[in-house]
């Protein structure tokens, strides 16, 4: 295991039970553990959804919710946000 799994793991860990996280999201982890390296607590919603597009492409490249995150309903805006909490809190662990 390396430092990327091991951050991976540390923010899936920190994501609130009740989140949707599909069971096939390590790649989609693995970025949010470089999103942490590259910017710590910095990191912004933005981001986050950056960083799901990203992977997402792999996956559904037709995705209603493929657009820039400023683009984005409220809601859907939402969505990124334990993500975000997850990955902030590890930071500030560190």
């Amino acid at each position: 295991m390396t430092y990327l799994d091991e951050t991976a793991d540390a923010i899936r860990a920190c994501v609130p039970d009740g989140v949707d996280v599909p069971p096939d999201a390590r790649d989609l982890f693995l970025a949010y553990a470089v999103l942490l390296r590259a910017k710590g607590s910095a990191v912004t919603a933005s981001d986050v959804h950056d960083a799901w597009v990203a992977w997402m492409l792999t996956r559904d490249g037709e995705h209603p919710a493929l657009q820039p995150f400023e683009q984005l309903a409220d809601d859907v805006r939402a969505l990124d946000e334990p993500f975000l909490q997850a990955i902030r809190a590890v930071a500030g662990a560190r």
